[in-house]
């Protein structure tokens, strides 16, 4: 009988179009043939379309119950010696990976523990100040909305300060607050919306508020791949601009530009700092997402996900040629990276609110932006007569913009053009 091979590559809960497509570039590149692995949740409820189930390119769907650890094993058992990596991208289906890792011992994965603390800002800062107090900001655990427990944070961390769930991804429900009464208000909105966001974002965990220091200095990112051994391969740096950075009293990831203008010197100070905070939390075969705060020529982490970040593939892709999904991938086979020297264009991704919430009257523009030099492609998320909702309150972006070209100064200019043309009416 044929030895099989070890050729299927699995990933938790969700798969997507992009990931398909990354995998069957590779193969076409090497010679090499995988075959895609979906493990379902049969707890959670999601369509066979939203977890990709129907998706060409899917090989095998397995649907399983979580919960169950016999229904677990008993559903993986046949394929153990056909898996050759197993991963999720979802940062609100890691709790599905860390129960499915006990059912994979002979797999390159991330201990369950170090999922765990990455996945919980409480727990991350914990292992940040114990390993090393100068990358992260004072925090504290929000209880509830009282008086006497906001005057007990406020005094621990004074203002203004950051306050955000400890489990959500995107900036849902982050909040600066420059005073007491502001504070009061939006933590009494936090506590009331919060466990309803968790389950629309299908996260399972306790929902848990943190209050953070808020810190002025400039945004920025990095994707990096971490080794069994703990090497870690970082991409380019990326310069991230939030809500708040052009004017909105919201924190969404408004703009995201790579590679950066920021010298070679600097660039590996900020890649020291993510070394430390990977380390600090044991992460190990994974990629991880990092979001930095520069304060001078200081490097402060404010998060790290083990995960891929938002909008990374196609940024790397578009930039430097980083085929950044087949990379996870490699990662988690005990393999290295491919990750280029040079970065020969530069690109953008810009996610778009409305200044107003609503419901959609118009979407003005967008027919200007298609004839961009730099106009790559736009992913409509909303349309008329969908409601506007900032990220603070738990809402999505209206469309999704890429960018690209071969001068920076002519990319910067076409998002100038963007931000005059785009108009989204509110009623």
């Amino acid at each position: 009988m044929p030895k099989k091979q070890r050729n299927i590559i699995a990933y938790v809960s969700k798969v997507s179009p992009d990931i398909i497509a990354d995998i069957r570039t590779w193969e076409k590149e090497t010679g090499e043939r995988y075959r895609i692995m979906l493990i379902e949740n049969s707890a959670r409820k999601m369509t066979k379309r939203q977890s990709g189930a129907t998706l060409d390119g899917v090989n095998i769907v397995l649907s399983v119950d979580f919960t169950s650890d016999s229904a677990l094993q008993e559903a993986l058992a046949p394929y153990q010696d056909q898996l050759c990596a197993i991963t999720s991208r979802v940062e609100s289906y890691l709790a599905d990976f860390i129960k499915i890792i006990p059912f994979v011992p002979y797999l390159h994965t991330p201990t369950p523990e170090s999922l765990q603390w990455a996945s919980d800002k409480r727990l991350m800062r914990r292992h940040f100040r114990v390993a090393d107090s100068s990358i992260t900001p004072k925090y504290a655990l929000v209880k509830d909305a009282s008086d006497t427990e906001l005057e007990r944070v406020v005094g621990q961390i004074g203002f203004p300060l950051i306050l955000k769930p400890t489990n959500l991804a995107q900036s849902l429900l982050v909040n600066v607050c420059h005073h007491q009464d502001e504070l009061r208000k939006v933590a009494k909105e936090v506590f009331r919306e919060i466990e309803k966001i968790y389950a629309e974002n299908g996260r399972t965990e306790r929902p848990r508020v943190l209050a953070e220091q808020y810190m002025e200095g400039l945004q920025y990112s990095i994707d990096a791949y971490v080794s069994a051994r703990g090497k870690v391969t970082c991409c380019p740096l990326v310069r991230q601009k939030t809500g708040h950075d052009i004017g909105r009293d919201d924190f969404f990831g408004y703009l995201q530009s790579t590679p950066t203008a920021l010298s070679s010197a600097t660039v590996k100070k900020a890649e020291e700092v993510v070394k430390r905070g990977v380390h600090a939390l044991g992460l190990r075969n994974t990629t991880v997402h990092v979001e930095l705060m520069r304060i001078d020529n200081t490097w402060k982490i404010i998060e790290i996900g083990a995960r891929i970040g938002g909008f990374r593939p196609q940024l790397h892709r578009l930039s430097c040629g980083i085929n950044h999904g087949m990379n996870d991938v490699l990662v988690r086979m005990g393999r290295q990276p491919v990750v280029p020297r040079r970065c020969r264009r530069f690109a953008a991704a810009m996610k778009y609110y409305a200044k107003e919430e609503g419901e959609i009257v118009s979407i003005l523009g967008l027919k200007k932006i298609e004839k961009l030099t730099s106009f790559h492609k736009i992913e409509m998320r909303k349309k008329r007569g969908d409601r506007s909702v900032f990220a603070k309150n738990g809402g999505g972006a209206i469309f999704v913009l890429y960018l690209v070209n071969d001068s920076r100064s002519d990319l910067l200019a076409d998002i100038r053009r963007v931000e005059e043309a785009v108009r989204v009416r509110v009623a």
